[in-house]
């Protein structure tokens, strides 16, 4: 085990009714650092019933340079579900964070599991 995953660990984020379906909410996750601090980490979170999945991505775009992914829109392509950035409609892919239009970025993702009707985030 290494530095970056000794202090991983299942938080908490709200219940699954604090979510709405197939859309998107912010959420603010402490992550400890490597130092034993903590900072912010803003998450946005995609709650698909249908497959009964709820998805945790950066809400940051790197390519708009804006905090705003929570506020896209949820969809599809050839069946891969993605969200589509709300500035400039950059499509990312919800399962592993890939760009659809540029092959070097992606949004990190984090492992997300609902358990006792909450949504808990492996960070």
């Amino acid at each position: 085990m290494n530095a970056s995953t000794q202090n991983t660990q299942w938080q908490s984020v709200c219940s699954l009714e604090d979510l709405v379906p197939n859309s998107g909410i912010a959420a603010l996750l402490p992550i400890q650092e490597q130092t034993s601090e903590y900072k912010n980490q803003q998450v946005a979170l995609f709650w698909l019933p249908s497959e009964d999945t709820v998805f945790a991505l950066d809400n940051y775009d790197p390519l708009s340079d804006t905090y705003l992914n929570a506020r896209g829109l949820i969809g599809d392509i050839d069946g891969e579900p993605m969200l589509a950035t709300p500035l400039y409609k950059h499509h990312y892919r919800l399962t592993d964070g890939q760009c659809l239009e540029d092959d070097s970025v992606n949004l990190k993702i984090w492992p997300v599991k609902v358990e006792d009707n909450k949504v808990m985030i492996l960070a």
